[in-house]
């Protein structure tokens, strides 16, 4: 496995090893000892699984009280993934990073506590699997929206305007969230 660390911090980019041939191919999606090892610390407590139609935006998300470092990935199709960096203090604060997951590319992303998370589904559907280190918490979700302006998220292009929730359609602005709702820089880790 080989970990490349990405521009925001504590964010990073997992290449597990696959092995393939004429039958399929073998994976191990997590094993303790090597994320430990790479600064991933876990425990991962919950498992979390969506399936997504094409053009099906998700995001930008994070939990405050119950905040949850996440560790995610594509088993089928493919999306535009992407972490914003709101912890107050952070040097990286209000930056975005985007890579593209997929079935065919077996990378994994960190996303610390912290920092918002969301995806666009690029495939006709995806199947996005996500390990986080915290229970979900009904009551402490919070949102960014997804096209702020200050933010700049350069989204592929998608055959419609994205499909969102209701609440992902209302979400504030980062200037707009109050800074008791956003995490504090470096203790979000």
């Amino acid at each position: 496995m080989q970990v490349e660390s990405l521009s925001i911090p504590d964010v990073k980019l997992i290449h597990p090893n696959r092995h393939g041939d004429a039958r399929g191919f073998f994976q191990q999606t997590y094993v303790t000892a090597d994320y430990i090892a790479h600064g991933i610390p876990g425990p991962f407590v919950q498992d979390n699984w969506s399936r997504s139609a094409r053009g099906t935006l998700r995001g930008l998300h994070y939990q405050l009280n119950h905040a949850q470092a996440k560790l995610v990935h594509v088993v089928r199709g493919q999306v535009f993934d992407v972490v914003v960096d709101i912890r107050r203090g952070s040097p990286t604060f209000g930056r975005w990073l985007g890579c593209t997951l997929s079935e065919d590319d077996p990378a994994q992303l960190y996303v610390p506590r912290g920092c918002a998370h969301g995806f666009l589904v690029l495939s006709e559907t995806a199947d996005f699997l996500y390990k986080c280190d915290d229970y979900y918490t009904p009551g402490d979700e919070y949102s960014v929206r997804w096209d702020d302006p200050d933010i700049g998220i350069a989204w592929p292009s998608t055959d419609a305007h994205p499909r969102l929730s209701a609440k992902d359609q209302a979400a504030p602005l980062l200037a707009d969230v109050p800074e008791s709702q956003l995490l504090v820089w470096p203790s979000a880790g």
